[in-house]
């Protein structure tokens, strides 16, 4: 019999004194390194006090990562890649949507790697998102030019002035004086 469910080993599953699986049951996206929507139904990713996104609009992608490590990183689907559709959001109002578009484009991705496991990379590549996110729909405020107080200002003619005498004192003399 041919084995067609992906991340199962025989060698494995015999080692640990398990019959074979049903493939319907051990079929999972996440662990074939196919894309997948987050499988928790109800949760939400909060970017600031104001704006919360459904996991639903948030599609995630695991891969091996790259790098040494043997193996273990050649084999398992540790790096995770999550990706924000903003044309596709429903939570996000037109100037938002707009911002987003113009700093980031139509798709935000944010990956982690540096954990071996998938479910701490996963938590940190949507903190990252998040930060993205938020950093994209932060508006900093327009400079206003302020006036010199008159202090700043005599202190600046002041500091011309004695650097002016401090150069005048070091040329020789009779050199210049009219």
């Amino acid at each position: 019999m041919s084995r067609t469910v992906p991340g199962w080993s025989y060698a494995r599953a015999m080692a640990r004194g398990e019959s074979e699986p049903e493939p319907e049951t051990v079929a999972d996206p996440a662990t074939a390194g196919a894309t997948a929507q987050l499988p928790v139904p109800g949760a939400s990713l909060r970017v600031h006090k104001a704006l919360a996104i459904p996991m639903s609009e948030i599609t995630w992608r695991a891969t091996t990562s790259g790098g040494p490590g043997g193996q273990h990183a050649n084999r398992t689907l540790s790096r995770v890649e999550v990706q924000f559709d903003v044309d596709g959001s429903a939570v996000l109002g037109p100037r938002q949507r707009a911002r987003l578009h113009e700093r980031y484009g139509p798709v935000i991705r944010a990956a982690a790697s540096e954990s071996r496991s998938q479910a701490r990379n996963r938590q940190l590549a949507l903190e990252r998102l998040a930060e993205r996110i938020a950093a994209g729909l932060r508006v900093d405020p327009t400079r206003r030019p302020t006036k010199p107080t008159k202090g700043s200002q005599v202190r600046r003619v002041e500091a011309k002035r004695h650097r002016s005498e401090v150069k005048r004192r070091r040329r020789p003399p009779g050199d210049g004086d009219d």
